[in-house]
């Protein structure tokens, strides 16, 4: 356990750096045991830096050091002085150059930060901290330099040596070996940094930017996977073009570079000019990924590329602006995404993982501003409300500013800061002053955190025509800020008439009518009135349309206007989101009363629903999907785990009985024609909504059905289906289940990302003897706690997956949580700290529950050697009040 409290870095106490680098030369001699690297950094000291002690400290982490030299000279013990985490160089001049020598082992890497090795390969990760791992630096995003680095390596072994910027030279030298060195034309901080050798096959392919020139692309993978690269390269030049048409940005290099690598802690990293990625988001077939992971690669690519302006050329001053490029950036992948696919069904998705992860993080111990006033270990906050809400904060200032303005104040931007390490308030300046909108209590989003809570009330007055909205807002207090002031909140809203269409939306005291649709209101106060003239009957309203601020809505509504709304809204997202809180609703009362009887009208509307083939047909696989019981769990004051599960089990059965017929003819009308897979908005609604279709048949199958999802198994042509097949067949258990899961794993052992499909339907099947089944697979050869993903697809499944089964009364599930936690911890703080979040939330449960998983908080906060990662999470998860 930690005897002193580790040290808190708090954003009051920046100060610049005491010296700039402007240039880096480094060089490696490389080997997975004994890396040598040399750096040469050239530093003067920083003019708008206070004058301190004339000593200067740089980081540095697990580094023999060999040599050290100022201006050609040896250093004598007396004038430098190392400990674990830092070099100390005393009586230094203003400017200087320093050559460091030290070797490093990549091999022992398992924390995956600096250079390590990922198979047979060797590469970096150096977000946020990583590169201190690698030499002596000031490891700070605020110090910018350019880079030229020299690789050397074993050319047999290494034949491919890859690093920043463009290729500047190449040779052969004696022994085997073999020279290539890049430079980087560009400033970047250390965190940018990347090199990767091995013996890598590539796809290549041209893009012609928008001023004409021709920019080289090329995607490196180990040489089994060089089939799988192709989705991956058409998104890369897809969100090239994207990014020219909408933000005016393009590409600045002679090449771009994505690697793609086994064991990475992340989804992937922007580094300048060479994204190396978990290849889990750069690998895809139709046989063997999945829509889901079709998209997510596309999402993905696109979002480090976008990084080229929004985080590399801009970047931040410190590790607080996170936001800045992680909000940013999301923000500009959600709308690509939204462009080139649903967009209704982009922003249901969006919206679904904040309320899911976001809104929990802010209700729990470990919330904190988009912005956070301190941390312990940055690692910890690379999360949903930095990245998700950040995002939110972003959108609402598009929405605010609209689409003319949002691109001036873009431009500005860019144009004002390119080449610079800025802040969160640089970016709301832009936003101000190419728009003249005043943002000053705006900037609370950036400041407080927490979920405000909105409370609406209508009313409506037949003798006027007047419709009056009032909103209320209150934000509950969160650890260390107890009070909150009123957000500045954008309001998009809609009133329907009674033949379903929308109203125009004029406001008392406006001469104008305004156009009927969707109207952005802005609530600034506590409290606040919208009275709407000129009105014939009462209206529906249809309120936080697309979602348009990162809010809990509390508004009573009866199920029939619900209803009306899930028939009739001209907005896709709150269609969705009514039936949503249609299907909340019952199910909570499922909860409390298990003899509840589902009601015919709830069937009724869910068929008529189910039948409406006139529109997007992956929204509406959307509309039809249950609330998860996570998100249920969410909505309770004491979460029933049991009862949850119960209810969700019920509901699903009651569908797939009474709408059986109708479920049967989608199932059938949706079957594919023969066509090759096509990752298209058309084709992954049909595979969606036969699979929903599917979903609920098989909680009610007889033996029609389950030959259905069989043959669906055996004999489906792209791995959506299979796996949606397989999941139903596991949870179903038996033989038919046992048969289906030996059948794919035979046919699948030998692809890595397919196995861990494999592994993550065990974890997350919802049978009684679940948790025994994760500790067995545990033991199968193909698991490992070194691999990150595999981790993911197992451990990380059944703790956040399997509410149920996690959450079992006796305790199993948080004994197996901390347990693995403990043997993670050692060999990758990052994964290990991350696996501890699923229980953060203890106070949230029944006694015997909290009591349960309190013991084990402790349990893990009394270990001796914790790293600061884990002991971040417990702490505060013990400390903290909700």
């Amino acid at each position: 356990m930690y005897r002193d409290t580790p040290h808190a870095v708090r954003l009051k106490d920046y100060q610049p750096p005491e010296f700039l680098i402007d240039r880096v030369d480094l060089h490696f001699e490389l080997d997975p045991d004994r890396t040598l690297v040399e750096s040469i950094l050239q530093l003067r000291r920083n003019p708008a830096a206070t004058r301190g002690d004339g000593s200067l400290v740089l980081h540095g982490e697990q580094l023999d050091l060999e040599a050290i030299e100022i201006d050609g000279h040896p250093l004598t013990g007396s004038e430098f002085g190392v400990d674990q985490d830092s070099l100390t160089l005393h009586r230094i001049p203003d400017r200087f150059s320093l050559l460091t020598r030290v070797r490093i082992h990549p091999s022992l890497n398992t924390a995956l930060e600096g250079l390590y090795q990922s198979g047979d390969m060797l590469c970096t990760q150096c977000e946020a901290e990583g590169f201190r791992r690698i030499t002596y630096f000031l490891d700070r995003p605020d110090v910018m330099a350019r880079f030229t680095t020299t690789l050397v390596a074993d050319k047999a072994r290494f034949p491919v040596l890859l690093s920043n910027g463009n290729p500047i030279e190449a040779r052969d030298l004696d022994g085997g070996r073999h020279l290539v060195r890049w430079e980087d034309p560009f400033p970047k901080p250390s965190y940018l940094f990347a090199l990767i050798a091995g013996d890598l096959s590539a796809i290549e392919d041209r893009f012609t930017t928008a001023s004409g020139r021709e920019v080289m692309l090329k995607i490196f993978v180990e040489p089994q996977n060089v089939d799988k690269c192709d989705h991956a390269m058409r998104s890369l030049k897809k969100a090239m073009r994207w990014d020219e048409e909408r933000f005016g940005r393009e590409y600045d290099l002679d090449i771009f570079m994505i690697v793609a690598v086994s064991h990475f802690n992340m989804g992937a990293m922007e580094n300048k000019g060479l994204n190396v990625f978990n290849d889990k988001f750069v690998l895809a077939r139709p046989d063997t990924a999945t829509d889901v992971d079709f998209d997510g690669i596309e999402s993905v690519i696109a979002h480090e590329y976008f990084h080229n302006w929004t985080g590399n050329r801009i970047t931040c001053r410190d590790w607080f602006q996170l936001s800045l490029k992680e909000g940013f950036t999301v923000y500009r992948d959600q709308e690509f995404s939204a462009d080139v696919g649903s967009r209704g069904v982009k922003r249901i998705s969006d919206v679904r993982l904040l309320r899911a992860h976001q809104f929990s993080e802010d209700a729990g111990p470990m919330a904190h501003p988009v912005r956070p006033d301190s941390y312990i270990e940055i690692n910890n906050f690379y999360t949903a409300t930095v990245y998700q809400k950040g995002a939110e904060v972003v959108r609402m200032q598009a929405n605010l500013l609209g689409p003319e303005a949002f691109r001036r104040a873009t431009d500005l931007y860019f144009e004002r800061h390119d080449g610079q390490a800025v802040t969160t308030e640089d970016f709301v300046r832009c936003m101000e002053d190419a728009s003249g909108c005043d943002l000053t209590q705006f900037r609370r989003w950036y400041e407080q955190a927490g979920t405000p809570e909105l409370t609406a009330e209508g009313e409506f007055d037949a003798e006027t025509g007047v419709y009056t909205l009032s909103v209320r807002q209150f934000t509950p207090p969160t650890p260390g800020q107890p009070e909150k002031s009123p957000f500045h909140v954008p309001l998009a809203i809609g009133l329907l008439g009674a033949d379903g269409e929308d109203l125009p939306l004029r406001l008392e005291g406006e001469s104008e009518v305004p156009r009927a649709g969707t109207r952005v209101l802005e609530l600034r106060k506590e409290e606040e009135r919208f009275r709407f003239v000129g009105l014939s009957a009462k209206p529906v309203p249809s309120l936080l349309r697309a979602f348009p601020a990162p809010v809990k809505l509390r508004f009573e509504q009866s199920d029939e206007d619900l209803m009306f709304l899930m028939a009739h809204d001209s907005d896709g997202f709150n269609r969705w989101d009514a039936a949503q809180t249609l299907m909340q609703r019952l199910l909570l009362t499922l909860v409390r009363d298990p003899d509840h009887v589902v009601p015919d009208r709830f069937c009724d509307a869910f068929r008529s629903a189910l039948l409406d083939t006139a529109g997007d047909q992956a929204l509406l696989a959307e509309v039809l999907t249950l609330p998860t019981e996570g998100y249920l769990a969410d909505q309770m004051d004491v979460v029933d785990v049991d009862g949850i599960h119960r209810a969700h089990a019920v509901l699903e059965r009651r569908i797939g009985e009474c709408l059986r017929a109708d479920l049967l003819g989608v199932y059938r009308a949706n079957a594919g024609d023969g066509s090759p897979y096509a990752f298209t908005p058309q084709a992954v609604g049909r595979r969606a909504i036969r699979n929903l279709a599917l979903h609920y048949l098989m909680q009610a199958p007889d033996a029609e059905i389950l030959g259905l999802c069989q043959d669906q198994f055996a004999n489906g042509d792209n791995m959506t289906d299979v796996m949606a097949a397989l999941s139903l067949l596991a949870n179903h258990g038996g033989t038919e289940g046992k048969a289906a899961l030996e059948a794919f794993y035979r046919r699948w052992s030998k692809e890595s990302l397919v196995i861990d499909k494999w592994f993550a339907v065990q974890a997350s099947c919802s049978r009684e003897d679940a948790l025994n089944q994760v500790l067995h697979l545990m033991e199968h050869p193909d698991f490992s706690l070194r691999n990150p993903n595999r981790v993911r697809s197992l451990i990380g499944v059944f703790c956040n997956a399997n509410q149920v089964r996690f959450h079992a009364p006796d305790g199993g599930g948080y004994r197996f949580l901390a347990d693995r936690v403990l043997e993670l911890d050692p060999l990758n703080p990052q994964i290990a700290s991350r696996l501890l979040k699923s229980m953060i939330r203890w106070r949230r449960f029944d006694r015997v529950r909290q009591s349960l998983m309190c013991a084990e908080l402790h349990r893990i906060l009394d270990t001796e050697e914790l790293s600061k990662d884990v002991y971040e999470v417990a702490s505060k998860a013990l400390e903290a009040a909700q």
